[in-house]
């Protein structure tokens, strides 16, 4: 099995900044992605941002400029850095993986975290 633990939510002042951490642990055979998704009360889940194994990154147009994602593939972490947060970034936020656990090296999986809140007064 796979778990992702997040940290790093809080509630902060529109205009500042927060750092989100994830981790994934356990039997790890490969990630080929991990990124970041949120999603606020009444709406759906969005992607935030994402970034695969190459270091290839995707943003949700909300975040550009603002937001940036990074990754370590040797410690299976991902990382967001927010900048300029709005109050309408204010939501749960989820880290997502997708890779392929060592129990079964040959099926990829999608493993999320339980969410850290963000919010962000004005």
């Amino acid at each position: 099995q796979v778990q992702l633990v997040e940290s790093g939510g809080n509630l902060v002042q529109a205009g500042g900044s927060l750092r989100l951490s994830c981790a994934a642990s356990g039997s790890i055979f490969s990630i080929s992605v991990m990124g970041w998704y949120r999603q606020a009360p009444g709406k759906q889940r969005e992607l935030v941002a994402a970034i695969t194994s190459g270091g290839i990154t995707n943003y949700a147009d909300s975040v550009k400029g603002r937001f940036t994602i990074s990754g370590d593939n040797a410690k299976n972490t991902v990382s967001l850095q927010m900048n300029s947060l709005k109050p309408e970034d204010t939501a749960a936020y989820y880290c997502y993986a997708r890779g392929r656990p060592g129990s079964s090296p040959l099926i990829e999986y999608n493993y999320w975290g339980q969410g850290t809140q963000v919010t962000v007064s004005s």
